[in-house]
């Protein structure tokens, strides 16, 4: 049985969360590292998948994309319209059954920060290949796979060398790991994130007949307050990613 992955039981805390133009991290890091690898222009078809409230679509159809968003969670289908201007296309669909759509019917599809939140991956990848015109682009951006896996990972401080690390543990065994998205959140409503290694990632692509162009990897813009250790959390911001953009060629 496939696991109910989508987030409409948590919509109204992610709306709130996100607002109308994204959180800290979407503003300074993610919809420019997203809109610089895009490079979007007037009149492309973009299909933004588990597109949330719509805030990367709004993104793009400022810069006169024709959009369509698609999410699971019709909670948040619903914020997306009421926030959006009615040029953007919306509807309620599975990320891994885009049937709604012909073959060949995007020249672009993302995917940002919610493929770590979908399963099966082979589907929702080449799915996006079906929909996608020969030389599409297909952009993924996630948490970090290698740094950030819940549960699994960790800051820790080296007091004797004046350093911030990070700790991973069992990175290369896949996992179904329950979220509780924040404190007071109902403990018995829970989201879900899937950690895959790297391989993983690359390998589906490749099954469903994509290049992967070009791959970076994103720090954060914040900085820690004056203190002893602001300096060591600094640095480790700037040389331990938190997130991880693909962008994959049919």
């Amino acid at each position: 049985m496939k696991q109910k992955t989508d987030w409409n039981e948590v919509a109204g805390w992610y709306d709130q969360l996100v607002g109308e133009k994204g959180s800290d991290y979407h503003q300074n890091v993610i919809l420019p590292g997203a809109l610089k690898l895009l490079d979007p222009r007037r009149g492309e078809k973009v299909l933004d998948l588990a597109c949330g409230q719509g805030v990367l679509c709004r993104e793009l159809a400022r810069k006169g994309v024709e959009v369509t968003g698609i999410d699971a969670a019709p909670n948040l289908i619903k914020a997306a319209i009421e926030r959006s201007p009615r040029t953007i296309k919306y509807q309620v669909c599975d990320a891994a059954n885009l049937k709604v759509f012909a073959d060949a019917s995007f020249d672009v599809v993302t995917c940002i920060m919610a493929i770590q939140n979908i399963e099966p991956l082979d589907k929702v990848i080449s799915e996006s290949a079906r929909v996608l015109k020969n030389g599409g682009g297909f952009l993924i951006v996630t948490s970090h796979p290698c740094f950030r896996i819940p549960r699994q990972s960790g800051w820790g401080f080296d007091d004797q060398r004046k350093l911030q690390y990070r700790r991973v543990d069992s990175y290369l065994s896949e996992m179904k790991i329950p979220i509780k998205m924040h404190p007071g959140f109902d403990p018995g409503k829970l989201t879900w994130t899937f950690h895959r290694p790297l391989e993983t990632y690359f390998a589906a692509l490749n099954r469903a007949g994509f290049t992967v162009a070009r791959l970076e990897e994103w720090n954060s813009h914040r900085q820690s307050q004056p203190g002893s250790k602001a300096r060591a959390e600094n640095r480790s911001r700037q040389e331990i990613p938190l997130f991880l953009a693909l962008l994959a060629v049919k």
